[in-house]
């Protein structure tokens, strides 16, 4: 005997509508989104000023305005709210680095590595809390977080190898293996922002980004 499948018949099961329903003029879905996104500006703000280890739930929702039961239904753990924060900003450093690769065109090599070391590093640092979230309070923290924070580091060495291999097809550099160094000038930059950050900004940010191009070519160009 066959079973009645609401779905597949087309009628709406109990979830369906209550995603739908309407209070004060949002639907649920409406009203989950934002307070996921409550979830995630409280989450940068306390982990990106007080850090995460302090930052309980309890904080976090208190911030958010939101009920314990309903973080947990946007977020299985304080890790995960974390690493929503970080991709939200490597997502937007990763953007502007690849508008910068656009935007340079046939420019030479120094003009882009310039150009995209500076769209990163200002994109990561733009905000102090996205700056102490990516370069302090994602180190250590578990074997869950770390194993994200190195598949970012893997996306990273990627793009820079692409871009290495870019320079040796333009007669710009000799070709080799170039993610020894990738890996290297990656950490470099962790190392610097985070030495940066952690200063209380003193260093001007310029001479970080120069610092960081200074390496970024030697990468490239080194024989």
């Amino acid at each position: 005997m066959a079973t009645h499948n609401p779905e597949s018949a087309g009628v709406a099961t109990p979830s369906d509508v209550d995603s739908r329903r309407i209070y004060g003029g949002r639907s649920a879905a409406d009203r989950r989104a934002e307070r996921r996104e409550r979830l995630m500006a409280a989450g940068l703000d306390l982990f990106g000023t007080d850090g995460y280890a302090v930052s309980s739930i309890e904080k976090l929702c208190a911030a958010a305005a939101v009920s314990t039961r309903n973080f947990y239904e946007e977020f299985p753990s304080r890790e995960a709210l974390l690493m929503a924060i970080h991709d939200d900003v490597l997502e937007r450093a990763t953007g502007a680095v690849a508008r910068s690769f656009t935007d340079a065109g046939d420019a030479s090599l120094a003009e882009r590595i310039e150009l995209a070391v500076r769209c990163y590093v200002t994109t990561t640092a733009e905000d102090p809390r996205w700056a102490r979230l990516s370069y302090v309070e994602i180190i250590g923290v578990s074997a869950a977080v770390e194993q994200h924070r190195i598949a970012w580091r893997e996306r990273w060495v990627a793009l820079l190898e692409a871009e290495a291999a870019r320079a040796v097809t333009r007669g710009e550099a000799k070709e080799r293996d170039f993610h020894l160094g990738a890996v290297g000038l990656i950490g470099a930059v962790n190392e610097l922002v985070f030495h940066w950050s952690i200063g209380g900004h003193r260093i001007p940010l310029d001479e970080v980004i120069a610092e960081i191009v200074r390496f970024a070519t030697a990468v490239v160009t080194a024989d």
